[in-house]
């Protein structure tokens, strides 16, 4: 026997190599120390602790198996099992999955809820799927109440609610405008949805909006621990979505809470086949299993929750200790004479891909071998049973090794196992047989039929139910162009907004103040409205750019001539808008222009017809009577629609005047009738800018002339 400073110094480099992750190195030496001081707990549980980091599974569950032996285990003391296991899981079967990415999609955080011991909120994302254009990129679920942040970017109110959102996870500006940079906190921290998207996702996904309603009321019966109020509202919303993800597990929760087990395990099947690689179908389906005494698949399900949530520490002390269970009959129940005669036999053989991915199949395979991942875990068990003469035979016959399966998706025992039995020697086989009975594999395509519609579960908007007028400005009346959403709530196009602020720092529909939208400036356009009027309204689109375009570009020309308006009415309307009737007044000619503060200003001086006096007056007068009754005319020829609506946007035609010059800018039904004539812009103008009436009759009398000729060749 060695010195025992040897000892030490042997013991502390398989320490070292541990630590390296030399884990077949450390392996080897505590093998050693185990010939030379015999059996020791400590040695065998760090040369299993070695093994399983090594994949050398059966080899880790024999050496844990006898560490048991001499002693039951703490949680602590499967920590490496646990990660192995786990790991393995995530490597080979998990990480496997083909899906790509969606650029700019954030990681979902595994600690949101994981240490929570009734189990995790509804952060734990498939972090692989791809978002739709109407999912939030925190929940990756279609929208619910809607919230646009000012940085332009859109998510849930629920999911910036519990994440305390103090700025966007996607572009990491502020969640919420500050009139000044030093400003406090402000104490109002709600976040008000944005109405033209909660309208759009009302029209679009009725039977989502009404079942989310219903599980935001269920949630508040909660917290009022009214559990059979809750679980009415969630029956209904499931009846609306009968396959909804989040809402199952929720429901699961509850049943869980009033002691359902049968129906939390349903909801929980039927989770884990929607979404197999999210962990909190899962957790229920585990928390189900194990008050239903169904411990061992409660185990499987367990492991892989941390298999997709490592670092979920609740699940994880749970797994601990069914392991250590799992370990300690064999210590309570067996006669010393058949621990010392007792041999499982090691495999060296490395685990294949999907290690432990189906915890209850055990199958034989063409070579004989058994097929099972967790089978190796409590194969020891099943032959504590048998008699020891037989036992020899059966270590002879069977091998205990890792074959690939499938990801199972249903349940597995129909017949729970009472807990006040489950530990006792009798009840061993039946133990591990209830284990083996294999799970039905749920493949891709049955899947599919789960989906109670693959156009609402993919988020897809049908096209039909798409209209423009959905996305119109309330200001302008045209079709969002660069379309910002205020605090309130309120869509608007961009330059319609700052026009409005400009006046007023209250929101145009609700009055709401958004002065801070003024100091700041902080105009993000809003991605998503304008991503959907791109998708789905894109001729609509080109035609309100180009409208833009032209109204930017005339705005952008100084006219040498204006006019001045008069107000003479405003209306209000309910929604916030309202209607200005004008008229005008006075003409003016531009002197020079420039700019004030991002106004336009100019220096004017009015303009006045000429007068004239003898012959030539009566000769006006003559002209003037003449054209009235041109137009007249012309007025009566029209439909009578046209004329309806003539009459009712420009008022009726003014009349004759006896005196032309009595005005100096003329008659008063020249520039009624200047209005009401076809004419573009350019035309009016140049009309406008005389100051012979004269001229401006004869203009008038021409174009009533050509507008005639066409109107009979139409006919």
């Amino acid at each position: 026997m060695e010195a025992p400073g040897a000892l030490n110094e042997m013991l502390q480099l398989a320490d070292e190599a541990f630590r390296a992750k030399n884990y077949e190195l450390a392996a080897d030496i505590y093998e050693c120390q185990l010939l030379e001081l015999g059996p020791e707990r400590r040695l065998y549980l760090r040369k299993a602790d070695a093994l399983c980091r090594c994949d050398r599974f059966s080899e880790a569950l024999e050496a844990y198996q006898k560490a048991a032996e001499l002693g039951r285990f703490r949680p602590e003391d499967m920590q490496n099992l646990l990660d192995s296991i786990t790991a393995n899981i995530r490597s080979k079967e998990i990480l496997r999955s083909d899906r790509p990415q969606a650029p700019g999609q954030p990681r979902a955080s595994s600690s949101t809820s994981a240490d929570s011991a009734l189990g995790p909120g509804d952060s734990d994302e498939e972090e692989n799927a791809a978002p739709s254009l109407l999912s939030c990129r925190l929940c990756l679920r279609l929208l619910f109440e809607p919230v646009s942040l000012p940085c332009g970017h859109t998510f849930c109110r629920r999911c910036l609610e519990q994440a305390a959102a103090a700025q966007c996870r996607l572009c990491k500006l502020p969640a919420a405008v500050r009139p000044e940079a030093g400003a406090a906190p402000s104490t109002d921290s709600s976040f008000r949805p944005n109405v033209v998207l909660c309208n759009l996702m009302d029209k679009w996904f009725p039977c989502e909006s009404r079942a989310w309603r219903l599980l935001a009321e269920a949630d508040g019966l909660l917290q009022g621990r009214d559990y059979l109020g809750a679980l009415k509202l969630m029956d209904q919303a499931l009846s609306l979505v009968p396959h909804d993800y989040l809402m199952l597990c929720k429901r699961a929760e509850l049943y869980v809470t009033l002691g359902k087990y049968e129906k939390a395990l349903c909801d929980g099947d039927v989770a884990c086949a929607l979404k197999p690689l999210k962990a909190q179908g899962h957790f229920w389906k585990a928390e189900a299993l194990a008050e239903m005494g169904r411990i061992e698949e409660a185990l499987k399900e367990y492991l892989y929750c941390l298999a997709l949530r490592p670092d979920w520490k609740a699940v994880k002390l749970k797994a601990q200790k069914i392991l250590c269970d799992i370990f300690a009959p064999v210590v309570e129940n067996m006669e010393d004479t058949l621990l010392t005669n007792m041999r499982v036999q090691s495999s060296s053989i490395r685990p294949k891909p999907t290690f432990l991915s189906t915890f209850s199949s055990a199958s034989v395979v063409k070579d004989g071998t058994v097929a099972g991942s967790f089978e190796s875990l409590i194969k020891v068990n099943k032959i504590i049973v048998q008699e020891p003469n037989e036992l020899n035979q059966t270590l002879k016959k069977s091998k205990i090794t890792l074959v690939e399966n499938s990801l199972p998706v249903d349940a597995a025992p129909s017949r729970p196992i009472d807990d006040s039995k489950k530990r006792k020697l009798s009840n061993e086989t039946e133990f591990c047989e209830n284990f083996k009975r294999p799970n039905k594999v749920a493949k891709k395509d049955e899947l599919a039929p789960l989906t109670f519609n693959n156009v609402k579960a993919s988020g897809e908007i049908p096209e039909k139910l798409v209209d423009p007028s959905d996305f119109e400005c309330s200001l302008c009346m045209r079709l969002f162009y660069e379309p910002v959403t205020t605090s309130c709530g309120h869509t608007f196009c961009l330059r319609c907004l700052e026009r409005c602020l400009d006046h007023n720092s209250r929101c145009p529909l609700c009055k709401e103040n958004v002065a801070e939208y003024l100091v700041t400036r902080a105009f993000g356009k809003t991605f998503l409205i304008e991503e959907l009027i791109v998708c789905y309204l894109p001729e609509e689109l080109k035609e309100r750019k180009k409208f833009h375009e032209e109204e930017m570009k005339e705005l952008s020309k100084f006219a040498d001539y204006g006019c001045m308006l008069e107000i003479r009415d405003v209306k209000f309307f309910p929604d916030g808008r309202s209607v200005v009737d004008t008229v005008g007044k006075r003409r003016f000619k531009v002197l020079h222009h420039g700019q004030r503060d991002g106004y336009n200003t100019a220096n004017i001086e009015y303009l006045e017809d000429k007068q004239v006096e003898g012959e030539e007056y009566n000769e006006l007068v003559c002209l003037s009577n003449s054209v009235y009754d041109q137009a007249l005319n012309w007025f009566k020829s029209l439909k009578d629609d046209m004329r309806t609506q003539i009459l009712n946007h420009f008022g009726p035609m003014p009349g004759k005047e006896l005196i032309p010059q009595s005005s100096q800018d003329g008659p008063a039904w020249c520039w009624w009738l200047l209005a009401v004539l076809p004419l573009e812009s350019r035309a009016q103008l140049a009309v406008l800018s005389m100051t012979s009436l004269k001229n401006r009759l004869i203009a008038i009398r021409r174009v009533l002339v050509f507008v005639t000729r066409r109107q009979f060749r139409s006919l």
